[in-house]
């Protein structure tokens, strides 16, 4: 069942996501050659239990780390550990919090020192591809005008779009209904409603859109070793424009 929150829960997923994007906007300054991901996961939980609030992914169906840290070809669910950073990785940032019952999820995808040319413009059409979806958030659209304007933009510039993992409703809890998949044609699924919460998270490949799972049961990664890109933010439905709940 897809729900309406109502203002005070809005309110509560607000301050979820306010604290997600104060952690997020201080763990991206961590990122440098030299720095584990182990480490990174370390100074996430450090900062969301400052704030009051709680990993959202620490234990969720049994994930063993606060972040998901996934690196050039990983595209989600990395599990952090002592691997270390080098100059010209990508590295996905993938973070959720928990505060007094309510969930935010954020992604996004950074360069470690100088990166080449060719991942530059795999992190911008990435990013670009979020927004294009967000500009469909809006009342009386349907879900997949969103699911649409993401693999437009990503197709366009000759990226494929992973179709294994899609976004996803969040409120009082991390997945809700409805899944929103980053790719389909427009016009079909529920028309959005104000009180609508959705994880638009589009996952943006180099080359196939085909994964394969690590032997860790986690790390999801491009099945030809091709570079991957994932952004995501935390969105409302209003009555008017779309409210971007984690941006920094």
């Amino acid at each position: 069942m897809i729900i309406i929150h109502s203002e005070e829960e809005l309110n509560s997923i607000r301050v979820s996501c306010r604290i997600l994007s104060e952690v997020l906007a201080e763990l991206v300054k961590f990122i440098s050659p030299g720095i584990s991901t182990i480490e990174l996961d370390t100074e996430a939980e450090k900062m969301i239990r400052e704030r009051g609030g709680e990993p959202a992914f620490k234990g969720y169906l049994g994930f063993p780390a606060s972040l998901c840290a996934s690196v050039n070809e990983e595209i989600v669910h990395g599990i952090p550990g002592p691997r270390v950073l080098e100059e010209g990785d990508i590295i996905s940032l993938d973070i959720g919090v928990k505060h007094d019952g309510y969930f935010s999820d954020t992604a996004v995808t950074l360069g470690v020192g100088r990166i080449s040319s060719g991942l530059q413009r795999l992190l911008r059409v990435t990013r670009e591809a979020l927004f294009e979806g967000i500009g469909k958030v809006r009342e009386g659209n349907r879900l997949s005008d969103i699911s649409h304007a993401v693999q437009s933009r990503a197709e366009k510039d000759g990226y494929s779009i992973v179709r294994d993992f899609v976004g996803h409703g969040i409120g009082s809890s991390l997945h809700e209904e409805p899944q929103i998949p980053n790719f389909g044609e427009p016009g079909r699924g529920p028309r959005l409603k104000p009180g609508m919460v959705l994880a638009i998270e589009p996952m943006v490949n180099v080359g196939t859109y085909n994964v394969r799972i690590k032997k860790d049961g986690w790390t999801a990664v491009t099945s030809d070793g091709q570079p991957s890109a994932h952004f995501e933010h935390t969105v409302a439905v209003t009555d008017g424009d779309p409210e971007i709940l984690t941006s920094w």
